[in-house]
C-alpha cells in the first residue's frame, strides 16, 4: 500500500475513484471549496497519492471482474444487437394491439459508437496532431538587434 501523509490523503483517494473529479472529491476530503480545484490537481501530481488512487482502482477492477476482453465482449454484442433489423410497430386502436407496418430500423447510432470504441482500443483511430511553426526567427532577431543597438545609443 502507498504510503500517504494523513487520513485526509486517504479521503481524497477514495472519493477521487467514485467519479475522478478532483475537484469534487477534494471537497468530498474536507478541502475548502474555494481552493479545491487547485488542492486535487495538486495533491494528484503526488507519486504516493497516485499510487494509491491506482490501487484502489485495481482493486475495484478485480472486484467487478472487468478486463479488455469483457468490454470487447460486450462492445460486440451492442454491434450485433444494433445491426439487427427491428420492424417499426404501430398501435392499432380497432384490434388494440401492436402491428407491424413493414418498414425495418436499426439502431445506427449504438452500432457506430461501439464500433468507434473497438477501433480506437485496437489502435485503428489516432488523433493527428500537425504543429506548423510560423514564426521568422530571423526578424525576430533581427528586431531584437535593432532595439539593443539603440539602446546603447542612447
Amino acid at each position: 500500500m502507498a504510503e500517504l501523509e494523513n487520513k485526509k490523503h486517504e479521503k481524497f483517494c477514495q472519493e477521487y475513484i467514485i467519479d475522478l473529479n478532483a475537484t469534487q472529491a477534494a471537497v468530498r476530503a474536507g478541502y475548502s471549496k474555494n481552493t479545491a480545484n487547485e488542492q486535487g490537481c495538486r495533491l494528484l501530481a503526488k507519486s504516493n497519492i497516485s499510487a494509491r488512487v491506482n490501487e484502489l482502482q485495481s482493486k475495484v477492477i478485480k472486484k467487478l471482474e472487468l478486463t479488455q476482453e469483457w468490454v470487447l465482449e460486450h462492445l460486440k454484442e451492442i454491434v450485433s444487437k444494433s445491426m439487427q433489423e427491428e420492424e417499426v410497430k404501430k398501435f392499432d386502436y380497432q384490434s388494440k394491439e401492436m402491428l407491424g407496418t413493414g418498414e425495418y430500423i436499426f439502431d445506427s447510432k449504438g452500432a457506430n459508437r461501439a464500433l468507434e470504441l473497438i477501433g480506437k482500443h485496437l489502435g485503428m483511430f489516432t488523433d493527428k496532431l500537425e504543429v506548423k511553426d510560423t514564426t521568422d526567427y530571423a526578424l525576430k532577431l533581427k528586431a531584437a538587434r535593432e532595439r539593443a543597438k539603440n539602446a546603447t545609443k542612447e
